[in-house]
Parts: structure tokens; C-alpha cells; sequence
């Protein structure tokens, strides 16, 4: 009989603790809800694309997506960067082991005319869309 009371015991013990943990996580949230409104207000404004907003919602959204797409362009010269730039410390460290020295230059060459080329290409695409 002990035991039952004991387990009984035990069991609306740790129903109570959930009850608690609940109560005070519900009174964390109340708090920081009450306490971050005022920092909320002085969050910046969203910047509008640079095309402007455009008359409606449909024109606002080809705008940001227009930037985007400027956007994506950059990140793909970037890579077109890392890549030259990788394959040419490679082609050097060959380069000065081996002593092919035309290897390396005809590397660079082809990394310049390649980056200009993305440069170009990205360029000319934005001016399209």
C-alpha cells in the first residue's frame, strides 16, 4: 500500500514541476515579448530595390528579383575569381617545381581573359534584364 501511495506521490510530483516549467516558460516569452517592443521600433526600414517600388506589388517583386539576379551575377564572377586564382597557385607551385614556366603563364593569361569575359558577360546581362 506504501508503494501506491509512494508512485501516486511521485507521479502528481512531477505533473506539478510541468506545470511550473510550463508557467515559466509562458512568462519568459510574455517578458521578452513585453520588453523587445521599444527595440523593435528602432529596427531600419526595409531599402527599396534600385529600380524603385515600382506602381504595384507584381512590378515591386520583379524589381527585387531584378537585383537578385544582379546579385547572382556577382556571386558567379566571384567564383570565376576563386577558381583563377586557385587554378594559378597550383600552376606556380608546379611551375617552381618543375621549371614549366609557360605552363603558368599561358594559365594566367587564360584566368585574365576568363575573368573579363564573366565580367563582360554578367555586364551585358544586366543591361538586358
Amino acid at each position: 500500500m506504501n508503494r501506491l501511495f509512494h508512485s501516486m506521490f511521485q507521479k502528481s510530483r512531477h505533473r506539478i514541476h510541468e506545470i511550473k516549467t510550463l508557467f515559466y516558460r509562458v512568462l519568459a516569452l510574455l517578458t521578452v515579448g513585453i520588453t523587445s517592443s521599444p527595440t523593435l521600433a528602432q529596427l531600419p526600414t526595409m531599402d527599396e530595390p534600385t529600380r524603385g517600388e515600382g506602381s504595384g506589388l507584381m512590378e515591386t517583386i520583379q524589381n527585387y528579383l531584378y537585383d537578385a539576379a544582379i546579385l547572382g551575377g556577382l556571386i558567379i564572377a566571384t567564383v570565376a575569381f576563386y577558381i583563377v586564382g586557385q587554378s594559378a597557385l597550383a600552376k606556380y607551385k608546379e611551375a617552381s617545381e618543375k621549371g614549366q614556366w609557360g605552363a603558368f603563364g599561358i594559365t594566367i593569361v587564360v584566368g585574365i581573359i576568363l575573368i573579363v569575359a564573366v565580367i563582360w558577360l554578367a555586364t551585358k546581362a544586366a543591361e538586358i534584364l
